[in-house]
């Protein structure tokens, strides 16, 4: 016996078939939530799959993920950069208060939930006099259904708490669709796989029930060498038994008369692989939400190498998508299209690393300086300190165009490339300060022991050369030429 008996044993006497069957007024069939039966018998929804616990872990893991990640708003510029914005409406709506009820994470974590699980999120646009969003309040999915209008438009039929149904149109609603087939709704991840949820719940509530009994099989047959006088007398020690053997007698020891045998059903949890569907049923459920096992405790093929990478393919593969679905619906229904927008979602914490790697991370950002230090030091929580806003640049390192000037070092001795190379650092360096002491209007007092040791000057020299310019008018290419003069004389 494998597991067609496991599946024939749910199906029998005692299994979730006789009890959701059961109309009786013991039965609990009139008090099942309304939703489809499927082959192993149980009835498959949204919230009954919350039940597994694999589901309800990956279903937290995905909408707390997606609650924690910061949102950030960005004003294009015309050089192709952007700037970080926080006094727009949009961010005070998604990422301070966006209805009166709930605050960001809670908000953010429900409607992931509702994604998750039934594939769309609802929320009511309200808006105030002037036509701005002033609040989004969030409809349960189930309670929401599309209307398609003759039109080809469509609208939403909303049932509210007290049974009312309000139609409301397309503008009023802000729709958060998951994977579609029609463009229009969104397919429900628990709907689709309700034959493997079924499955897994069908085996634990096998197992309750195995546990429930003392780990012994349920039921069994008695063996009786005689007859019973008629249909009715066996129906009377029929119940007659079942009534010594069960609720509060359950346990107690049995005693037949007239030679009777009991006999149990040998089905074990060995002959029905249940720890092994067991086992299987997690990692279906980590497939179809698309969460690596060891984030829902299935340590079982996790090792210290493949974790870390486990851990990057989470956010590249399944947070990613989820993240774009966010941005791309909050500017297509909640921005116009004269709003030069762009909502991004900011990965940086979930892609830290630990500490050496951040450290290397930094220290190539800002060695080769496309990342300034106080750059470095707002990503660490730091405060930004006065005097690290300017990127650096490497001094063994000039522009391409700087470079095409320079002659071949195949075709001059040493001491002359030596010396070229020497004149390319000190021009450098001179540019840089110029514009530095432009920008400043003067030269600082603190700059002069720096200017004197990137040029390789004495401090005397320097002192002199910066009392002469500050009695001159400060222009930048002056300027360049002078500290180059000075860098070059011996």
């Amino acid at each position: 016996m494998g597991l067609l008996s496991f599946f024939e044993r749910l199906r029998g006497s005692g299994g979730p078939r006789a009890s959701g069957d059961d109309r009786s007024p013991w039965g609990d069939f009139f008090f099942e939530a309304v939703s489809a039966r499927t082959g192993s018998g149980m009835r498959v929804s949204p919230d009954s799959a919350l039940r597994l616990a694999a589901v309800y872990a990956c279903v937290r893991i995905l909408s707390e993920t997606m609650a924690s990640l910061p949102l950030v708003i960005y004003q294009r510029r015309t050089d192709g950069g952007k700037d970080k914005v926080t006094d727009h409406w949009l961010y005070r709506l998604m990422a301070k208060r966006p209805n009166r009820f709930q605050n960001p994470f809670e908000w953010r974590e429900m409607l992931q939930g509702h994604l998750a699980l039934r594939g769309n999120a609802y929320n009511q646009i309200i808006t105030n006099a002037r036509g701005e969003i002033i609040e989004l309040m969030p409809i349960h999915p189930d309670r929401v259904k599309i209307e398609l209008l003759p039109s080809g438009e469509y609208r939403y039929r909303v049932t509210d708490r007290s049974g009312t149904e309000i139609l409301m149109p397309r503008g009023d609603v802000w729709h958060l669709r998951g994977l579609s087939s029609d463009g229009l709704i969104g397919m429900s991840p628990i709907e689709l796989a309700r034959e493997n949820l079924g499955m897994a719940l069908a085996a634990q509530d096998y197992g309750a029930r195995f546990f429930a009994n003392d780990a012994k099989p349920t039921g069994g047959w008695i063996e009786f060498p005689g007859s019973f006088k008629d249909s009715e007398a066996k129906k009377v020690f029929r119940e007659s038994y079942q009534q010594a053997q069960s609720g509060a007698n359950r346990g107690k020891v049995l005693v037949l008369e007239n030679g009777m045998k009991f006999h149990e059903v040998g089905v074990t949890n060995k002959d029905a692989q249940f720890l092994e569907l067991r086992k299987f049923q997690i990692t279906d459920i980590a497939r179809l939400f698309r969460v690596p096992p060891h984030m829902i405790a299935d340590l079982e093929r996790a090792t210290f190498s493949n974790i870390e990478q486990q851990s990057l393919e989470f956010v590249m593969h399944t947070m990613t998508p989820w993240a774009e679905r966010w941005e791309a619906s909050i500017e297509a229904d909640l921005l116009l299209d004269s709003d030069d927008i762009e909502i991004e979602f900011d990965f940086a914490n979930l892609m830290r690393g630990d500490a050496a790697s951040r450290s290397s991370y930094y220290q190539s950002g800002i060695q080769n300086g496309w990342l300034t230090r106080n750059e470095a030091r707002i990503a660490e929580n730091l405060n930004p300190l006065e005097g690290l806003d300017e990127p650096l640049r490497p001094l063994n390192m000039v522009e391409e165009s700087a470079a095409e000037n320079l002659p071949d070092a195949a075709n001059v001795n040493p001491d002359n490339a030596a010396a070229t190379r020497f004149r390319a650092l000190v021009a450098s360096g001179a540019e840089r300060w110029a514009r530095r002491i432009v920008r400043a209007g003067r030269v600082e007092q603190k700059d002069i022991a720096l200017i004197a040791e990137s040029l390789a000057v004495s401090p005397d020299r320097a002192a002199a050369w910066a009392h002469t310019t500050s009695a001159n008018p400060i222009d930048e290419s002056t300027l360049t030429a002078s500290l180059i003069t000075l860098g070059e004389t011996p």
